[in-house]
């Protein structure tokens, strides 16, 4: 395990070459305030609240007026983790991808070893805050020891609460008496009862409810501030994981890879639900509201919640439709069509006739649809992806009797005009898994002319993808091409398809 004084000094190595300036913060150091604690320099507040193990179907059924109430006035977004073999769903993983802003397969963080973990590339975010300017006011409080020692090491205080009520009381505390301009803090006990007695049991939902209680004394204390109306306050509420109805995580269940984000705040519709914010998202999203900078060269998979638009794909959610061939699927889950967006089309004039219809050439899922068909197999690996997104999957479709011959589907992307410059960046976010005979090719065609090769995808990928290209002469028009073959292999999924004018 990496002790905290060599994370600290390799952040703030890192730290040191990278960081761009607080906007509009101030330049000069302030004394410490309140025990330890700097006296704040922003308008501009957030808090964030973990609550370990914190299962989200579980909020129905249990008495949380605090949480229920936070909900309503702010929006909430459910989405699922990874699994393995990207990362088990653990607390380290889970914490350190809050933290960082990044998946697993960046921060590198894989078990609550810490082991091998990448924190002097990618940072805490508020190690990121004091970095671009030293007179922020940063805290974290947590319960579990990693989160103060090895998570999070570069803020101005960092304690560990011996218990939850002690870690609740410290941070009213410093709400009350200080003056911080972001907050972390981190509540264990749900994760306990958990691993204890289930996520089923009585005592979880206990736990969840005395957790409540906590969280409503935090909120309290945001809201009592005497300069609180003159405050710009972002509040979000996070889990790492989830827990199995008997308890435990670390699997690829459902429950297990079940999270949340909650946020409160301006630009925040009250009682407003989403699909494609993610816990990713809440380290860039604390830096935004900051106003800090959040350059491209961090590679943060994560975005500001502001600067998320739904994408084509996610237009289709209300045309989903449930499982037709898929049987080990609820009959009541809708999370799938064959049905192109506007713009978009399918090409299966090289598919042969049947196999699993849900998987017939490319189709557009949801992830809950798309992984709940056979766990295990690589597919909650693709995080990247939001809401509802584009996916080739050779081996699901070969599960039924089908004609002679390969997968082989095409996704044909709309028309766009080529820039006045004629050089521009087609990015999407991909995951490419291979497991026997495939291939993925990125064409692009000019002007309705014949495709040609941009990219080929071999071997295993799953990134934001950046292709900058050059329009030749005379080029008025384009559409990009994404043709997946394969013979019971594994899959491509594609998202958030953009296309910037390079200059």
């Amino acid at each position: 395990m990496h002790t905290p004084t060599l994370i600290r000094a390799a952040v703030a190595a890192a730290l040191a070459m990278s960081v761009l300036p607080l906007a509009g913060a101030a330049t000069a150091s302030t004394p410490a305030a309140h025990n330890g604690l700097p006296d704040g320099t922003r308008q501009q507040k957030t808090l964030v609240i973990g609550v370990d193990g914190a299962t989200f179907s579980k909020f129905a059924t249990a008495d949380m007026p605090n949480l229920k109430g936070f909900m309503a006035q702010g929006m909430t977004s459910r989405h699922n983790l990874y699994a393995s073999p990207m990362a088990p769903t653990l607390s380290g993983p889970g914490w350190a991808t809050v933290a960082t802003g990044v998946w697993p397969d960046k921060h590198r963080v894989v078990d609550n070893s810490f082991t091998g973990a990448d924190f002097a590339q990618y940072p805490d975010y508020q190690s990121r805050l004091e970095a671009a300017d030293p007179t922020a006011s940063t805290l974290v409080v947590g319960t579990w020891g990693p989160v103060t020692t090895d998570i999070f090491t570069g803020a101005d205080v960092l304690e560990a609460g011996a218990s939850d009520d002690d870690t609740a009381a410290r941070t009213v505390d410093y709400l009350t008496h200080g003056n911080p301009d972001s907050t972390f803090v981190h509540l264990d006990d749900v994760d306990h009862a958990g691993h204890d007695h289930g996520a089923a049991s009585p005592e979880y939902r206990a736990a969840l409810e005395a957790t409540d209680v906590r969280v409503g004394r935090i909120l309290d204390a945001v809201t009592s501030r005497p300069a609180y109306a003159g405050e710009d306050w972002l509040i979000m509420v996070t889990a790492d994981h989830g827990h199995t109805e008997a308890g435990g995580h670390g699997g690829d269940s459902p429950q297990e890879r079940e999270t949340f984000v909650i946020a409160r705040g301006a630009g925040y519709a009250a009682g407003s639900v989403r699909q494609d914010v993610k816990i990713v998202d809440i380290a860039p999203t604390v830096l935004g509201h900051e106003g800090a900078s959040v350059p491209a060269a961090w590679g943060l998979d994560g975005e500001p919640v502001p600067d998320l638009d739904a994408d084509a794909f996610d237009g289709l959610r209300s045309r989903l439709k449930p499982r037709a061939d898929e049987v080990s699927l609820p009959d009541t889950l809708k999370g799938w069509t064959t049905t192109a967006p506007r713009g978009w089309r399918v090409d299966n004039s090289a598919m042969p006739s049947g196999g699993v219809t849900e998987w017939r050439g490319w189709s557009f899922v949801t992830d809950e649809f798309w992984t709940g068909t056979e766990r295990g197999q690589g597919r909650e690996t693709n995080v990247r992806a939001r809401s509802v997104f584009a996916v080739a999957d050779s081996d699901e479709w070969d599960d039924k009797d089908h004609g002679a011959g390969r997968f082989d589907s095409t996704l044909i992307g709309p028309s766009y005009r080529v820039p006045d410059d004629g050089t521009f960046s087609a990015d999407y976010v991909t995951d490419y898994r291979v497991d026997g005979p495939q291939t993925g090719d990125v064409s692009i065609s000019w002007d309705g002319g014949a495709p040609q090769l941009l990219k080929s995808y071999r071997s295993d990928v799953n990134k934001a993808e950046r292709l900058t290209v050059s329009a030749p002469a005379g080029a008025d028009t384009f559409q990009l091409r994404f043709r997946y073959t394969g013979t019971n292999s594994a899959f491509w999924t594609i998202d958030q398809v953009e296309i910037h004018d390079a200059g």
